[in-house]
């Protein structure tokens, strides 16, 4: 087999191509992301953590697929597994790490609260005919307190605050309502609490953990064992094939690489670690300022959770959710998706343009020849398309069969050769990746919960028509920003079922088609990852770049303007996700979408055939969103005014090269 021609950079000055270290990458990630402050294992502890993680994965794929248990068997069973896992790996506080250490207050949190939810299990039959009648004891109670509070301590480790404080505001309006609102006083409140978050499946144990157990678990573990088969390499090197060589080629690499590694990765952070590493320096040679190639880069990372067929896994769950196949997903996703990435393909080519930098030569790219015998690294990811779109299996076992083809596949790469140690290290990485998804899904199973209980939903709904005075684009604009709060440093799956649990509800009843209102909530939630003050994705990439961090994240979400205004659209158009339209129809917001992309991106970089004035600026971004904004009249306004821009830019650079 040929071997792939590696990419040999010109030299250039040192300064121009100065990068993080791997070290850099470390620090800036401890300071800001949850998930990156894990405990140092050494030695055989180091080998004793990771078999009980590897033990937690295959006990779940087996669940997962052999099992019919009760539910308060089963989910209490899989939380239970995951505080232990969780607490072995996330220490109390961010910082250094004593080696092989672990406090004894710690051991003490993860027992008593791993006992709780297997107290449940152990007891699950008893439970089951005593939760009828409310008769639990005050024991249980307690039992019930420890429990929801291990999961809370939990989620303050591997995700953060924001979902905290959000969940403790719904749950202290839930005290307030029993206590006050019922006249139970406080201690029948806490009884009554603790039995709808704890013991029934309306709190922890509500459709976010049914659903992380079920499917989340499984592909988790399944993008796991696909990184390990080398299939990164493949699309970065796929993507200098194809447009490397272009006005600023390093730059519209990262974004077709990212994409295309972020869909089946699940982290916005993560991918902009694994594929930042050789695309921003890659950019930052070519002459892009480093806050803009960290901004490329996490932009392009986070928008590969939006990228059909796989979404970061949340494909298959919005199927699950909404209740329509998997097919019918991904076919909706499509022009959204291309919306956002064309978006930041524009805004990367007219910089480049601006600046004028040059691509990468042709002969020091990979060929594509040389990539196709390595095209067999997409058969897992097209045997799990396939199973789940035809219905052949069930989403899990497709994804478990994906698991094993992954092995398989590996095998003909000596470089990615899998063993039983990999196997095992597999194993193991996946089990880590789902410590903080479940922890999420539990303090999105605390907030559901809150509001099922106390009917809180409703009155949402009327708080916002309220707010909004009845014109859905205010409402729109609140829970977008709800999203946004609610998503800062969740991952993908943990994130689309925390806004599946708690804010499309709430669009759907303001008449939202379900569909369109499930795509919203997931775009916003996403778009939390490189939206300032806790933009995870565009900190890391600020990390490998040597740029300030909040600038990067100020780049990054101009980048990824279109991710702020195609939800909007999709809300008050749903024919842009195919929902009562006509094929005349989707063409004409397609193309005037389209059109408008450009024109805001004509307007953030102020390029088109040379600089644009701060006038015509504005006068673009004005056009973009009138195209973009769906209606026949503002197409034809918004159209009219591009065409204007277009013929006053290209005579004025008609008149500036005759004179020069």
């Amino acid at each position: 087999m040929a071997e792939e021609k590696k990419t040999v950079m010109p030299p250039v000055q040192e300064e121009d191509i100065s990068t993080g270290s791997a070290a850099d990458v470390e620090a800036v990630m401890k300071k800001y992301d949850r998930e990156s402050n894990t405990r140092v294992w050494e030695g055989w502890q180091k080998w004793a953590v990771t078999a009980v993680m590897a033990a937690f994965s295959l006990f779940s794929i087996y669940v997962t697929l052999f099992v019919t248990w009760l539910d308060l068997i089963r989910y209490p069973s899989f939380v239970g597994s995951v505080l232990i896992i969780g607490y072995l790996n996330f220490p109390v506080r961010k910082g250094p790490q004593k080696v092989n250490y672990m406090p004894w207050y710690d051991w003490l949190i993860m027992i008593l609260g791993a006992g709780a939810f297997f107290y449940v299990v152990a007891n699950a039959q008893s439970l089951t005919v005593r939760l009828g009648t409310m008769n639990i004891k005050s024991y249980e109670i307690v039992i019930g307190v420890v429990g929801v509070l291990a999961v809370v301590e939990l989620c303050r480790r591997s995700v953060g605050l924001p979902i905290l404080c959000v969940a403790g505001v719904f749950f202290v309006y839930a005290m307030y309502y029993y206590w006050f609102g019922r006249g139970f006083g406080p201690a029948r409140a806490v009884r009554q609490v603790t039995i709808g978050l704890f013991y029934q499946t309306t709190g922890v144990l509500t459709t976010p953990i049914q659903v992380c157990a079920k499917f989340i678990v499984v592909f988790i573990i399944f993008g796991a064992f696909l990184e390990r088969t080398g299939i990164s390499d493949f699309f970065i090197n796929l993507a200098n094939c194809a447009a490397g060589s272009s006005s600023g080629g390093p730059a519209k690499v990262a974004v077709i690489s990212s994409a295309l590694c972020g869909m089946v990765s699940g982290s916005s952070v993560g991918n902009t670690v694994t594929t930042g590493s050789v695309t921003i320096p890659m950019m930052k040679r070519t002459g892009y300022k480093g806050e803009f190639a960290g901004a490329v880069e996490a932009a392009a990372s986070t928008g590969g959770q939006i990228m059909p067929p796989i979404m970061g896994a949340a494909a298959f769950l919005m199927a699950e959710y909404v209740g329509v196949p998997y097919s019918n997903i991904i076919v909706r996703a499509i022009l959204p998706a291309v919306l956002y990435f064309l978006g930041i393909f524009i805004c990367v080519h007219l910089e480049a343009k601006k600046l004028g930098l040059r691509g990468i030569p042709r002969a020091e790219l990979p060929k594509f020849m040389t990539l196709l015998p390595k095209i067999y690294l997409l058969l897992p990811l097209v045997l799990l398309v396939y199973l789940v779109s035809s219905g052949t299996r069930t989403m899990a076992f497709s994804a478990a069969i994906s698991i094993v083809a992954a092995i398989v596949v590996s095998m003909f790469d000596k470089a990615h050769r899998m063993t039983p140690l990999s196997i095992f290290d597999s194993l193991a990485a996946g089990a880590k990746s789902c410590i903080t998804v479940a922890a999420a899904c539990g303090m999105a199973g605390v907030i559901a919960g809150c509001i099922q209980m106390t009917g809180l939903a409703s009155k949402l709904i009327t708080a916002i028509v309220s707010v909004s005075g009845g014109h859905l684009i205010i409402a729109l604009f609140l829970t977008m920003l709800c999203c946004i709060v609610l998503g800062m440093g969740v991952p993908t799956t943990a994130n689309y079922c925390i806004m599946a649990s708690t804010c499309a509800p709430i669009l759907i009843q303001l008449g939202v088609p379900q569909i369109a209102a499930h795509f919203f909530v997931f775009y916003f939630g996403i778009v939390a990852d490189i939206t300032p003050p806790v933009a995870l994705a565009a900190y890391a990439g600020s990390a490998i770049a040597k740029a300030p961090p909040m600038k990067t994240a100020l780049n990054a979400t101009k980048l990824a303007i279109a991710a702020f205004v195609v939800p909007y659209i999709l809300a008050m158009n749903p024919a842009m996700v195919l929902v009562d339209t006509t094929a005349l129809e989707v063409a004409q917001v397609a193309v005037t979408s389209v059109v408008g992309i450009v024109a805001l991106g004509v307007g953030l970089e102020g390029y088109m055939k040379g600089e644009v004035p701060w006038v015509l600026r504005i006068v673009a971004l004005a056009a973009g969103l009138f195209l973009i904004y769906p209606g026949t009249v503002s197409d034809l306004v918004g159209l009219a005014v591009v065409v204007g821009i277009f013929v006053f830019q290209t005579l004025t650079h008609r008149k500036k090269t005759a004179a020069a």
